[in-house]
């Protein structure tokens, strides 16, 4: 067990223990202590063509030898970016009947309807036209598919409350 320190109550006794004393101060301008940055650095220069290293060979050149201070020319092409157009005739989006759909009809075709209509768009403006034409064709059937269940729950729901107030 670790001898504890008479002046401290607290929780955590072993951290307050201290085996040695801290060390005394000692004034920076002592010796060993450095009291400012390092001067300029020398620095040696060579005569031009010479220097520390032996100098390079040269390499063969294989259309012979360039113009003093000409090497050989680079042309670099501009990079080019193709893009298409928006479509022309662009695909319907059914994006009103979707969200008619999403909101009053079925709420699961709905939602699947919206994002393949946002997806009709999206090709119609990268003019993908095979694409929109999927996407639209995919958004107008699942439109139909959800108003038509729609109409079937509500046709159902109103005979059931029919039938329910004609049995009182």
């Amino acid at each position: 067990m670790s001898k504890q320190n008479p002046d401290y109550i607290g929780q955590y006794p072993e951290k307050s223990d201290f085996a040695d004393s801290p060390p005394a101060y000692q004034d920076p301008g002592m010796a060993g202590y450095q009291t400012s940055y390092p001067g300029p650095q020398q620095y040696v220069a060579y005569p031009p063509g010479q220097g520390p290293y032996p100098p390079a060979q040269p390499y063969p050149s294989p259309q012979g030898q360039y113009p003093m201070g000409q090497g050989p020319a680079v042309t670099m092409q501009p990079a080019i970016y193709v893009q298409r157009a928006p479509l022309v005739h662009p695909m319907p989006d059914y994006l009103g009947y979707s969200i008619f759909t999403m909101l009053c009809c079925c709420l699961p075709l709905g939602i699947a309807a919206l994002i393949y209509s946002i997806s009709t768009r999206d090709a119609n403006n990268m003019g993908n036209e095979e694409l929109a034409k999927k996407n639209s064709r995919l958004a107008r059937n699942l439109n139909h598919t959800g108003l038509g269940i729609g109409i079937a729950v509500l046709i159902l729901w109103i005979a059931y409350v029919a039938f329910a107030a004609s049995q009182h």
